[in-house]
């Protein structure tokens, strides 16, 4: 069984270590824990890994956040992954910093990731694990919040979380989206 694992940020250096970039985090986390490695690829960067003879495409999107559906769509065709099999990393603003979520399907709460994914594939039946980013910013401050860094209590707080993140991303391989969810939300 194939699985494409989105993990959604802003490519180049000013975006690194930005909020916004979180998903990117998870990814590297994953590939690192999973003895993967990213190459260029079209749209993305790539690297394909195997967790319980399961074969995971992980993908960090290279069209920048806002036109993330454009290399989500082209790698579920390219390595013919059903929808069913697409898991999304993405940041959370609704979130407090720091906790993890799965659902099955939803809106794009105004994340412009997520709603470009959702233009592009047709509907919103896919997977996602959300990772707050908490929201304490002044009102109208919200691009400043998303792509500015991480303070160093923030980073505190993720410390364990992304391998957490990790794992979850591993139990949905293994297990599912709705036991992943039930093992891992209220935690």
């Amino acid at each position: 069984m194939k699985y494409l694992i989105a993990c959604l940020g802003n490519i180049g250096a000013e975006y690194a270590n930005t909020r916004h970039n979180i998903g990117f985090q998870v990814g590297d986390a994953l590939c690192a824990d999973l003895s993967g490695k990213f190459e260029t690829g079209r749209l993305a960067q790539t690297a394909v890994v195997k967790y319980k003879s399961r074969v995971l495409v992980v993908i960090k999107p290279t069209t920048y956040m806002n036109l993330s559906g454009k290399a989500v769509q082209y790698w579920l065709r390219q390595e013919n992954i059903p929808q069913e099999n697409l898991l999304v990393v993405v940041d959370d603003l609704a979130l407090p910093l720091a906790t993890l979520r799965m659902k099955t399907k939803g809106s794009d709460a105004g994340h412009n990731g997520l709603e470009n994914i959702i233009q592009t594939l047709g509907n919103n039946q896919f997977a996602r694990l959300r990772f707050g980013i908490g929201n304490d910013f002044p009102r109208g401050k919200q691009v400043d919040f998303v792509l500015g860094e991480w303070s160093k209590q923030e980073l505190l707080a993720l410390e364990p979380k992304i391998p957490a993140a990790v794992e979850m991303v591993k139990s949905f391989v293994a297990i599912g989206a709705e036991r992943t969810m039930n093992f891992y939300n209220n935690k």
